[in-house]
């Protein structure tokens, strides 16, 4: 009778007209993994890493956030995506029954191959692992743990704000930080535009970072954002012509 529920949920969102974009199963179905904790009981040790994103607050994301193992991070191109997690309390005694944690995908968890995959390489392939900041693993299971068997299931990202635009490098080549991304979460292609040019395509360079290699100084600057389940937004001037490298540009609405 459990496995009936999955396509009744499949059926309600193509009723909702979500079935105009990518349906992926991952949306559906929670999967086992582990998860561990850094950062530090403020978190701040989780701020940066291999997404790009810098300051996490200022990129919209806080602490509700964790690194992914490679099965899991797929080279950067799950940056930003978001899962709930619970802990399985019929694994361990460990858990915070009754609660759970949605979370941004803010950096890489690297395999440890001095380890094992069973006794501290917890991030070995093919191993689905979640190195959670401290303050949100600690929302679903006891400090003293260390370790935890959780489920979890891929869901929409619900942001404040608009989506946030850093832009760094120098002339003829523009490395843009894309974040605070709603929906999908995750960017899968971009495109960027100045005033006095077409639409450029733009390559991810690493983690959430998209290039550019055309000469766009002093021209106002728009964006075409593609997120990894089909939706398109395209975000106009938001850069103004007087834009400079360093700096971070927001749409002034609410996003995907």
């Amino acid at each position: 009778m459990a496995k009936s529920a999955v396509p009744v949920v499949l059926l309600l969102a193509l009723l909702c007209g979500l079935g105009s974009h990518a349906v992926d199963a991952q949306y559906y179905y929670w999967t086992p993994a582990t998860a561990t904790f850094y950062g530090g009981s403020d978190g701040s040790g989780t701020m940066g890493g291999a997404c790009g994103y810098g300051n996490l607050y200022n990129a919209g994301y806080g602490l509700s956030n964790a690194a992914l193992s490679s099965a899991l991070f797929n080279d950067g191109a799950m940056c930003g995506a978001c899962y709930t997690i619970v802990c399985d309390t019929s694994k361990s005694r460990w858990c915070r029954p009754g609660t759970s944690i949605t979370i941004t995908a803010t950096n890489f968890c690297p395999p440890n191959w001095a380890l094992p995959s069973d006794n501290g390489g917890w991030c070995n392939p093919p191993r689905r692992h979640f190195d959670m900041s401290q303050p949100a693993w600690t929302t679903i299971a006891i400090y003293q743990a260390g370790i935890v068997p959780i489920n979890y299931q891929r869901v929409s990202c619900n942001r404040n704000g608009g989506m946030r635009f850093t832009i760094n490098g120098r002339d003829y080549f523009e490395l843009v930080t894309v974040s605070n991304v709603g929906g999908s979460g995750v960017v899968s292609q971009m495109w960027i535009k100045g005033t006095n040019t077409n639409w450029l395509t733009m390559s991810r360079n690493w983690g959430m970072n998209w290039q550019s290699t055309a000469y766009l100084n002093g021209q106002s600057l728009s964006f075409m954002v593609k997120t990894d389940d089909g939706r398109v937004v395209t975000v106009w001037n938001v850069a103004p012509s007087n834009w400079y490298f360093g700096a971070t540009y927001t749409t002034s609405w609410a996003n995907f």
